[in-house]
């Protein structure tokens, strides 16, 4: 975030772990009734942040080969967006993913990465980079080595 702010943009912090949003649950009402889902959860909190944002930056600790449970809810309930008759649409034209995990090796990520990149493919969004930090599994981790730096460079490229 530190170096896409020292850039010059706005940035926005959706923390997904944070929030109760469930997984679509492709009723496809939100196609059909005023764009809007028939759950009431806290999608309706970002939905405003997720229209207006012309980037999204996708952060996830590797969970199970995966990106969390969380972060999949969100992204889950894309849905909304993806018809062309949909009452509501984004902004995004880019994306970008930054992961971090207890793996030594990125093929372990490959999972959350696929998902990442068919999700990008599909939202047609131009794939701004991938950010993975391996061998990170307590809090501290992440500070050995030169992770942040590397985080920070990520920012101000994008």
């Amino acid at each position: 975030m530190k170096g896409a702010k020292e850039k010059g943009h706005t940035v926005n912090k959706i923390k997904a772990a944070k929030l109760n949003v469930s997984g679509c649950k492709a009723c496809i009402m939100c196609w059909t009734k005023d764009g809007a889902c028939v759950q009431c959860d806290d999608m309706k909190e970002i939905e405003p942040l997720l229209e207006s944002a012309d980037m999204l930056v996708l952060v996830s600790p590797l969970y199970f080969f995966g990106i969390s449970a969380q972060l999949k809810a969100v992204i889950d309930r894309f849905c909304a967006y993806c018809v062309d008759s949909r009452k509501k649409s984004l902004l995004v034209k880019e994306s970008a993913l930054i992961m971090c995990g207890e793996c030594d090796e990125e093929r372990f990520f490959s999972g959350a990465i696929d998902t990442y990149k068919y999700t990008a493919d599909y939202m047609k969004w131009e794939d701004r980079g991938i950010l993975i930090a391996t061998s990170v599994s307590a809090k501290g981790d992440i500070l050995q080595g030169d992770w942040l730096t590397k985080a920070q460079a990520f920012g101000t490229s994008i």
